[in-house]
């Protein structure tokens, strides 16, 4: 006998038309961030995760040989249907053209609407596979694989994802959350120093705006995260995820933008477009840009000098940039400043810059000049000396 669900609804019509229809929408995601050290536990979570749907693992080329493929292996071993496939690797490869070759390759799986979709790599694959499946069947589910320090401690976290267009970086994007993050801190054992170091600077700036604590925990343990230590890492990863999540909450869609996160990064997507994507890691810009910010910081009275020094001392330490002269491409200031232009334009006529004051607290200024702009970009601090 057929099984029928009954559906009622008697809605009176109103007579004033002159009365404007209110439409609304809501919705929550919560999703879990599992912090483990190996492989085998990260298939236990990721099986947990998964149910039994289907799987289209999307990774980049480099990832796939070193990590992708036995991941698909392995999850296939636990009973997973997988299908797989991969682009090339670098900030190159995320733009729409990746973007339109992955939404035909998933139309040409038996990926259904509530399967879920397996980002694996580092941020260019989050946000580019992110950004796909926000797009793909208006929205299918996915999970965050992070494979670089850079993804684990930021951009696996909080649904951001998009992206490059020529003119602007991330300008073609969504806010998308996925249904879980398993971040795999043994994978950072094939990850190149540069790239380490490049993760670690989103990690230094979260220690910056909201914990003392994790910032001299990098202070004392930075060697031991460089060398990609997997009880310090995962110690790391455990509490930047931690503070992301916790920053990010109030306000997951950025109706305000006046964010602490963004430290660094107002200066730093600049310094990506002007140098071409990917002459610059985004690790390196952030970092950059943290120094300029700590320069204005400084110049304006907002910050000790000595704990200027101390960042600044910290970003070196660690092989990052603070100065022009550190960045691995050559910096144009006027294009670099030309380039915020269109920032402010998309964001309505402002630019807001994160100013530190303390470990754990800063201001938001949305009237830094582009002299003050130019000089944090080519010279030193006040006394002429970052050390």
């Amino acid at each position: 006998m057929a099984e029928y669900v009954r559906v009622s609804e008697r809605l009176a019509l109103p007579r004033d038309l002159d009365v404007p229809i209110t439409g609304s929408a809501q919705r929550q995601d919560e999703y879990r961030v599992h912090v483990c050290q190996d492989e085998a536990k990260a298939v236990e979570l990721l099986r947990a995760e998964i149910g039994g749907r289907r799987v289209a693992l999307i990774t980049d080329d480099l990832v796939g040989v070193l990590h992708g493929k036995r991941l698909a292996d392995r999850l296939a071993g636990v009973g997973l249907d997988v299908s797989m496939t991969s682009f090339p690797a670098g900030e190159a490869s995320k733009n729409l053209g990746t973007a339109a070759e992955l939404l035909d390759w998933l139309a040409g799986t038996e990926l259904a609407r509530r399967d879920v979709v397996l980002a694996v790599g580092g941020g260019v694959v989050i946000d580019t596979v992110g950004w796909v499946s926000s797009t793909y069947m208006r929205g299918v589910p996915y999970i965050n694989v992070p494979t670089t320090l850079l993804a684990h401690v930021d951009a696996a976290l909080g649904g951001k994802v998009a992206v490059d267009h020529p003119s602007a970086k991330n300008l073609l994007g969504a806010f998308y959350q996925p249904v879980a993050v398993v971040s795999n801190v043994g994978y950072l054992s094939t990850l190149a120093d540069r790239d380490l170091r490049a993760g670690l600077a989103e990690a230094i700036k979260k220690g910056v705006i909201a914990s003392p604590e994790l910032f001299e925990l990098i202070e004392s343990r930075h060697r031991n995260i460089l060398a990609a230590d997997p009880a310090v890492t995962a110690r790391l990863v455990h509490a930047a995820s931690l503070i992301k999540c916790r920053l990010i909450a109030d306000d997951p869609y950025e109706h305000d933008l006046r964010r602490p996160l963004n430290f660094g990064h107002t200066i730093g997507h600049a310094v990506e477009t002007v140098a071409g994507y990917g002459h610059v890691l985004h690790g390196e810009a952030v970092a950059f840009g943290m120094a300029c910010a700590a320069r204005i910081a400084e110049r304006r009275g907002l910050l000790d000098p000595t704990l200027r020094r101390r960042l600044t001392g910290l970003l070196r330490e660690v092989g990052l940039p603070v100065t022009h002269d550190d960045l691995p491409a050559s910096l144009d200031p006027d294009g670099t400043v030309t380039a915020l232009g269109q920032i402010r334009k998309i964001r309505g006529g402002r630019i807001r810059f994160v100013l530190p004051v303390e470990l754990g607290e800063t201001v938001i200024a949305d009237d830094v000049t582009d002299d003050e702009i130019r000089a944090a970009l080519t010279a030193l601090p006040p006394g002429g000396s970052d050390d």
